[in-house]
């Protein structure tokens, strides 16, 4: 089993999920988080000041796969995130050792 994590941006959200649905992803964990990396955030006007905005907004999206279907779900993130400009995003994949469904008790492949 493994973990894929992708950072992506926030409008792409949709579009990867439904890219996802299609190939059978159907849990997945999303929150709203800020960072940055070669991006290095940008320069704003607010009120005739400009001021540095370091940390910008994405999407993480988590979720775990059979090893099979890892190469299929990272490719279809790359996919459906890519815009071709800098701050796309990052996918990470790692191993998980085990997984308990809290309701039923079921572990590994059978709790996913």
């Amino acid at each position: 089993m493994k973990r894929v994590e992708a950072v992506i941006k926030p409008f792409k959200l949709e579009d990867v999920k439904d890219a996802l649905a299609e190939i059978g992803i159907t849990g997945m964990t999303v929150s709203e988080v800020k960072g940055y990396g070669r991006q290095k955030g940008h320069s704003e006007l607010y009120r005739g000041a400009e001021y540095v905005v370091d940390f910008l907004p994405k999407i993480k999206m988590e979720m775990v796969v059979t090893d099979e279907m890892v190469e299929q779900v990272t490719s279809t993130i790359v996919e459906a995130a890519r815009t071709g400009k800098i701050g796309d995003g990052k996918i990470f994949v790692s191993d998980i050792e085990q997984i308990i469904r809290i309701r039923t008790g079921e572990t590994d492949n059978e709790a996913v």
